[in-house]
């Protein structure tokens, strides 16, 4: 039994050193690595299996929940891109039409100043005139109606003799006269309405001070304070513009 035994050691202590020698050896070595390649490349092909069949296990619903999913995403994706554009056509509508008004405004403004500059160029010219017409209607004023009357004959009886023509009166030259300075006044102010000016006496209204020019005030029984009593100078409006204000006695309050 002690020989068996020691054989058998000897015989595993043989076939270790021989199996180790064999691995230290060049063939052993390309042998070992062999097999660690091998089961290495067996273990990434059971992993591969393994995600295939996961693949292949996945249910028809979860292919749907993912083609929903995906659907869900680019109806999303669009649904933003649609609100941005028409953000962007809101933005672009509102500046053309504030483009649009500001150009009709300026088209107005520029065609309503080229009518004031039209209208109002012959303020200054209008104002110098405005004297002679005051002068003309003070001429006219000075003569008193009395002095306009046709005389009487004196020598309705005696008969003008037939070789002299018959003389005027100074009662008729003042009338020739008198009717000249009408006609020339009448002729001024229609030149003056041609250009929109236009006179206004406010005998008998209320003082307003951006027509009227108050000279003097005086207490005048049954007459309401600040009434128009008296017109020095009539005033003159070019369009809606006053042009001079008229020159004005105003009632003043009695108590």
């Amino acid at each position: 039994m002690a020989s068996a035994a020691r054989a058998l050691h000897a015989f595993r202590s043989t076939t270790s050193l021989s199996c180790r020698a064999f691995i230290r050896s060049p063939v052993g070595r390309a042998a070992v690595l062999g097999r660690r390649y091998y089961s290495e490349d067996k273990a990434e092909d059971k992993a591969e299996e393994q995600k295939e069949g996961a693949k292949e296990e996945q249910s028809p619903e979860q292919e749907k929940l993912k083609a929903k999913d995906a659907e869900v995403v680019d109806l999303t994706v669009r649904g933003l891109l649609f609100k941005v554009s028409v953000s962007l056509l809101t933005l672009v509508q509102s500046r053309l039409r504030y483009l649009q008004a500001d150009f009709l405004n300026l088209q107005r403004n520029a065609a309503r100043e080229k009518e004031q500059t039209r209208d109002f160029a012959i303020t200054r010219f209008a104002t110098d005139l405005l004297e002679t017409a005051d002068v003309l209607a003070m001429a006219l004023k000075s003569i008193p109606p009395s002095a306009l009357k046709s005389p009487e004959s004196s020598s309705e009886s005696s008969e003008p003799s037939s070789d002299s023509s018959p003389e005027k009166t100074p009662q008729q030259y003042l009338q020739e006269l008198h009717q000249g300075v009408e006609i020339t006044q009448r002729q001024l102010l229609q030149t003056l309405f041609k250009y929109h000016v236009k006179p206004f006496n406010p005998l008998g209204d209320t003082f307003d001070p951006n027509f009227h020019e108050a000279l003097y005030q005086a207490p005048i029984p049954g007459k309401t304070p600040g009434t128009v009593i008296d017109v020095q100078k009539i005033g003159y409006k070019i369009k809606d513009r006053v042009l001079r204000a008229a020159q004005v006695g105003v009632a003043q309050d009695t108590t």
